[in-house]
């Protein structure tokens, strides 16, 4: 695959990624974001913690200078999340589509995660 190729598809993956991340800190406060967390059990403060946490993350992801190690463990920290996002909603709500929905997060995290990797090799 071309350098080119892996570029473009690294910077989509993980730009449609922040697009999703960065602009939920300003949400915290609004009342269907409380209530969605508050559907499968989680408490105010975890809701409040992941929100800043997410945010944080999102910013390790697109900022290019930031350390491969600590990419990686954001990486790790949204697969996390949205697997126990998805554990959350089927738990609570069974097997129904909306339970399924973080998964497509996941499935860009994932790409993102890859091209990130290739993108690295072919610079080395």
């Amino acid at each position: 695959m071309k350098p080119k190729t892996i570029k473009i598809i690294y910077w989509t993956t993980t730009g449609l990624l922040t697009l999703f991340i960065l602009p939920g800190i300003f949400f915290l406060t609004q009342p269907f974001a409380i209530e969605g967390t508050k559907h499968i059990g989680m408490p105010y403060w975890f809701h409040l913690e992941l929100g800043i946490a997410k945010f944080i993350g999102g910013f390790i992801l697109i900022l290019p200078m930031i350390p491969k190690r600590i990419k990686e463990w954001a990486y790790v920290a949204f697969g996390i999340d949205v697997l126990s996002a998805t554990i959350g909603h089927l738990a609570v709500d069974g097997f129904i589509i909306g339970s399924f929905e973080p998964l497509i997060f996941f499935a860009l995290l994932i790409v993102s995660y890859i091209f990130y990797h290739k993108l690295k090799q072919t610079a080395a």
